[in-house]
């Protein structure tokens, strides 16, 4: 299935965004054939802990989208400010706008409309307005929706959770948030595998699902 789709974006707020919501998805898609790129928004360097350079999180992506098998050509970094998306809607949506007549991709992913997070919430909706006539995924950020419809799954093997453990592995300026800890990964893909009857999956609500 995932093989009918030629190039797919994720839109991520901010660097490790995409990971954490579709990691293992994007591992899936790249196995299969399909062209991926990431588009971070932030490297959020105002929130980069004592100790880290504050430009730390741009190595950190690369490192990490390289795990997941992305080339380094379709990593698409922005350096608006975190927490303050919202303050460059138009800027943003021009982006995509602008990426979209680029590249043309059939199938996107980005944050759920319910989440509660100002940046993700402005990227879900600039997203939608970019690309409403594509294919859209929600992908989940279970400490940020404030609901979440498990519309869409998508089955994965052992090897596509753990390339996703090993590439939020290089976020070592994330590695104290719990949502990063290997077990937690493994967890919900377990749990997420279970409703649809197989050892893994990820997740997602369908925005909207064009069929040709």
């Amino acid at each position: 299935m995932l093989n009918k789709f030629k190039k797919a974006f994720i839109l991520a707020p901010h660097t490790d965004d995409g990971e954490l919501g579709c990691g293992g998805t994007i591992a899936k898609l790249i196995e299969s054939g399909v062209e991926v790129f990431y588009i971070a928004f932030s490297t959020a360097e105002e929130s980069v802990p004592d100790g880290f350079e504050k430009n730390e999180l741009e190595f950190e992506v690369k490192r990490a989208t390289t795990v997941l098998g992305i080339p380094e050509k379709n990593l698409l970094i922005y350096r608006f400010p975190v927490r303050k998306l919202n303050f460059s809607r138009q800027e943003i949506l021009e982006i995509l706008i602008s990426l979209r007549s680029e590249h043309n991709p059939d199938l996107i992913f980005l944050p759920s409309l319910n989440d509660a997070h100002q940046d993700h919430k402005t990227v879900a909706e600039e997203g939608l307005r970019a690309f409403k006539n594509k294919t859209i995924l929600g992908y989940e950020l279970i400490w940020n929706n404030l609901k979440f419809s498990t519309d869409c799954f998508v089955s994965l093997a052992r090897k596509h959770v753990e390339l996703k453990v090993s590439a939020l592995q290089e976020y070592q300026t994330q590695s104290n948030r719990p949502y990063m800890k290997d077990e937690f990964i493994r967890s919900l893909s377990r749990v997420r595998g279970v409703q649809i009857g197989c050892e893994f999956a990820e997740t997602f609500e369908v925005i909207r699902w064009l069929i040709k």
